[in-house]
C-alpha cells in the first residue's frame, strides 16, 4: 500500500513538472516578444508570432468602446524604426492556462517610451503550439493613462 501511494505521489510530481515546463515555454515566448520590441530586434519579434497572428486594441473614445485592428506588419515596421531601449513594456505574467496546443495568458503592463511612462493596461494572449513551439496567434490589449498603480 505504501509503495502504491509513493508511486502515485511520484507520478503526480512528474505530471506537474511537465506542465510547469510547458508554462515556462509559453512565458518565454511572451518574454521574447517584449525583448524583441525593447531591443528593436524584429527578427526575434517575428520568431514569436504565428504566420496569421492578429493584434487588436480596445479603445474607449468618450464612452464609445471600439476594437481596432493593428496589422502586425505595421507594428513590426514601427519597431524596426526604434532605437533599442525606446519601447519598454514591463509586464507581469499572470495565469497561464494550457489545453493541448492552446495557451491563454493575461499580462498586466506598464509601457515606457524613451524612459518616460506612457500608459498601462492588460494584454490578453492566445498562443498555439506549432511544430513543438509556442507561437503568439492573438493579442488584444487595453490602454489607459490613469489607474496605473
Amino acid at each position: 500500500m505504501k509503495s502504491l501511494i509513493a508511486m502515485m505521489v511520484c507520478l503526480g510530481g512528474i505530471s506537474s513538472v511537465k506542465a510547469q515546463t510547458e508554462k515556462d515555454a509559453v512565458a518565454a515566448t511572451i518574454q521574447n516578444f517584449f525583448a524583441g520590441m525593447k531591443n528593436a530586434d524584429t527578427v526575434k519579434l517575428k520568431s514569436t508570432l504565428a504566420s496569421t497572428a492578429t493584434l487588436q486594441t480596445i479603445v474607449n473614445n468618450g464612452g464609445e468602446v471600439q476594437v481596432k485592428d493593428e496589422p502586425f506588419a505595421d507594428f513590426i515596421s514601427m519597431v524596426a524604426k526604434l532605437t533599442p531601449g525606446d519601447a519598454d513594456e514591463q509586464i507581469e505574467i499572470g495565469n497561464i492556462n494550457i489545453d493541448g496546443d492552446l495557451a491563454s495568458v493575461w499580462t498586466p503592463y506598464h509601457f515606457y517610451y524613451k524612459g518616460k511612462f506612457s500608459h498601462c493596461g492588460v494584454n490578453s494572449f492566445q498562443l498555439v503550439k506549432i511544430a513543438n513551439s509556442w507561437k503568439i496567434q492573438y493579442i488584444i490589449d487595453t490602454r489607459r493613462k490613469e489607474g496605473c498603480n
